[in-house]
């Protein structure tokens, strides 16, 4: 289960703090799926990093299964980002020195959790396996994100967080990369919480959460 209980963030600005979120609540079992969406500035990168360990709240409390995750150190944390959560984003954050293969494996190396027989697995799902030998440079947007998605996923994190996925791709290309990530992430036994601003995108997920002003709201039109 992740909790998140009157999150509060705020960044410096030479103005003074900017608040960018505001006592957000957000419950989500694992396993399920929820889209935040919102406006830009609304807040929800700032909580996907959050949730990540990539940065701390001003206060409020984040619970992964009842175990607090802003009180933990530094070293508990970069362990939480390697072996907890699978991130993807939309600009893919490849390693160009590594081909398709090591990219794959990347992430799960660093959790110990190399899985030869899974990694396969999701190579051949996502249409990967001929171009394993291959480099980010030589591949399409939408390869490079399905690579992106496989080394999210082949540690079997126990949360994907995923901010605007599908953005750089065409209607089509979206379309089809999410539905191979809500399977596959339904295979690993994931949750998933993923930023978009496409409410076609957002329907085809559990949950949707609308973020305004650094607050919870009801979705517009909802």
């Amino acid at each position: 289960m992740l909790v998140i209980e009157q999150l509060h963030k705020s960044f410096p600005t030479p103005q003074g703090p900017l608040p960018v979120l505001q006592g957000v609540d957000l419950r989500l079992a694992r396993g399920s799926s929820l889209a935040l969406m919102g406006e830009s500035g609304s807040g929800k990168s700032t909580l996907l990093h959050l949730v990540a360990g990539l940065d701390r709240a001003d206060s409020g409390r984040i619970l992964i299964d009842d175990t607090p995750l802003d009180s933990r150190s530094e070293a508990s944390l970069a362990l939480w980002r390697r072996e907890g959560v699978g991130l993807v984003f939309q600009q893919y954050n490849l390693i160009s020195s590594l081909d398709v293969g090591a990219n794959l494996a990347f992430q799960a190396r660093l959790a110990g959790r190399h899985d030869p027989d899974w990694l396969a697995y999701l190579a051949q799902r996502l249409g990967l396996a001929d171009l394993l030998v291959r480099y980010p440079e030589q591949l399409s947007g939408g390869q490079q994100q399905r690579v992106a998605i496989g080394r999210a996923l082949a540690g079997r994190p126990a949360w994907l967080l995923a901010d605007e996925p599908t953005g750089s791709l065409d209607e089509a290309s979206s379309d089809e990369v999410l539905s191979l990530l809500l399977q596959l992430v339904a295979e690993a036994g994931s949750g998933v919480l993923m930023v978009t601003h496409s409410p076609r995108l957002a329907a085809r997920l559990q949950q949707r959460c609308y973020l305004q002003a650094g607050r919870v709201r009801p979705e517009p039109g909802g």
